[in-house]
């Protein structure tokens, strides 16, 4: 093997290493929970299910951190303001 082959193989494996480390540093895409499951709408009764789409403090997750679709975003979104009033879920918690 002559020495510009045997640069040319380390240099392809330190590019597989660098591709490696960046898979491993950025997160797969999150998917839509309602395009997956195949539902129509976001029931407001169901509490458990829309507090997968609330913070802690109460706050509605934006679409970035649920991976939700922008139609099941505005949807969810509704669901849960429609839950608050109806009492299902605080508007806030402390």
């Amino acid at each position: 093997m002559s020495k510009a082959s045997i640069r040319k193989k380390k240099k392809i494996q330190a590019d597989r290493d660098s591709n490696k480390k960046l898979r491993e540093m950025f997160a797969r895409k999150k998917v839509c929970k309602f395009c997956v499951k195949k539902l129509k709408e976001a029931d407001y009764k169901d509490a458990t299910f829309l507090k997968n789409f609330m913070a802690e403090s109460g706050r509605i997750l934006p679409r970035k951190n649920t991976g939700n679709c922008a139609k099941h975003q505005r949807m969810t979104a509704n669901a849960i303001k429609r839950s608050r009033n109806a009492g299902f879920l605080p508007f806030m918690n402390r």
